[in-house]
Parts: structure tokens; sequence; C-alpha cells
């Protein structure tokens, strides 16, 4: 009997991991199919679905740039936070930013909240580093150097300054996975972001299925419009017949 309750026991264990990797395996294709559908909609679009549906749109700040104003990032959120140490150690300082890049999840856009304006929060190698590890891109509230490889190698980044300085010996991470706030819009690990040439949006987690929805409705009318403008409709006309301009 003692065997028996033991491995019933086990076998509850075993289905309990079963089930949760298989829960974590459903979230991340559906994290997957939301992060497709919203690199196929643009800035604007989301910004509109969220004005639509009542929610603030979350927008970045414009000083927050591409890189690469062909790329568009957009998926999963994954935060992380640090702060100027001008005592740091300067191995210390540049294990806190491995261990970062190793954190990161497959998937991801990593959000970073540098509380810095001096100094570069990205450079090639990390961009190789998260490249290999499936992270989808990176923004930041701070600095980028090695622009020109990094956009060479084809990997999303958003700054909002270029310098060649870094982070050894000046720089600390301080948190990973917690809410940060950027120009005044809280992001949480888990929210969606969209950013490409025009700006970054972030969406709530609760409402990204809606929101992502909204914009893809307000993405045909806008096709349907834009036919009927180019086909000769007054631009008042278009307006009262599809309701957005």
């Amino acid at each position: 009997m003692l065997n028996s309750r033991h491995c019933r026991r086990g076998a509850a264990a075993y289905c309990d991991r079963t089930g949760m990797h298989e829960d974590r395996s459903g979230q991340d294709r559906r994290d997957r199919d939301r992060a497709d559908r919203l690199a196929r909609c643009y800035s604007g679009a989301v910004y509109d679905a969220m004005r639509e549906l009542g929610l603030p749109p979350s927008v970045l700040p414009s000083t927050i740039r591409p890189m690469d104003p062909t790329k568009v990032l957009a998926g999963p959120v994954w935060t992380c936070e640090g702060r100027v140490d001008l005592g740091a150690d300067a191995d210390a300082s540049l294990l806190g930013w491995t261990r970062l890049l190793s954190a990161a999840p497959s998937g991801s856009v990593v959000v970073c909240q540098p509380n810095d304006s001096t100094i570069a929060h990205m450079g090639e190698l990390s961009a190789e580093a998260l490249m290999i590890r499936g992270v989808a891109g990176y923004l930041v509230d701070g600095g980028c150097r090695d622009t020109d490889l990094i956009v060479r190698r084809g990997f999303p980044v958003f700054a909002r300054y270029r310098t060649p300085a870094d982070v050894v010996g000046r720089w600390m991470v301080e948190a990973l996975g917690e809410p940060i706030e950027i120009g005044g819009v809280v992001i949480r690990t888990g929210d969606f972001l969209l950013a490409d040439v025009d700006g970054a949006v972030v969406i709530p987690a609760a409402s990204a299925d809606e929101v992502i929805g909204e914009a893809e409705r307000l993405m045909t009318t806008e096709s349907e419009m834009r036919k009927a403008i180019i086909s000769g409709m007054d631009p008042s006309e278009a307006y009262l017949k599809f309701g957005v301009f």
C-alpha cells in the first residue's frame, strides 16, 4: 500500500508538471500568434484601436527611434531596469549585464529603463547574444552603440540616442521582469509592444487580443476607404461612409 500511494503521488506530481509544461507551451503559442498578427499592424492603427476601445493609448516618447527605420518590433514584453553607478566594479557591471542577456526569454521584446542619458545600453555583441536566444528585439529609454553592425545583423533596436560609451564600471542592473516606467507609461512583463518608424505603443496584456483584433478591423476598413478615395470618392463622403480617416 505504501508503494501504491507513493506511485499515485508520483503520478500526480508528474501530471502536474506535465500540465504546467503544456500550459506554458500553449501560452507561448498564443503569444507567438499575437506577435505575428501585431507585426502586420502599424503603430497608428494600434493607437487608433486603443482609442476606439476607450483605453489610454500608451505611446512611448517620440525620442525613442529605430536604429533601422525599416524594422518593426512586435511581441510580448520582458522588462529590465538599472542605474548609473560610477563606483561599480568593472567585472561586476559586466557580469550583471551578461546575466540580463542570459535571462531574456526567447520570443520576447526586451524593454529597458536604464535611468540614464550618458552611455550605451546595447551594443553589437549583446545584440548577437539576444538574437541567438531568439529574442525578438530590444527597446531602451537610453543609448545604443555599434549601430552599423547591429543594423547589418538585422536585429531590431530602438533607442533614444547613440554613443560609443558603454556600461563597464558605470552602470548596474537592478531589476529583471519588474514593472518599469518610460515617459509616464507603466510597462509590465507580459504586456505587448509594437514599435515601427512612427513610434512605439504598449498594449496591456489583458487587452492584447481585443486591441489587435480592433487594429486589424480598422486596417481592413482603411484599405476599403483607400480604394474608394483612389477611385475618386470625396474625402468627406469617404469618412461618412467608412467612419475612419
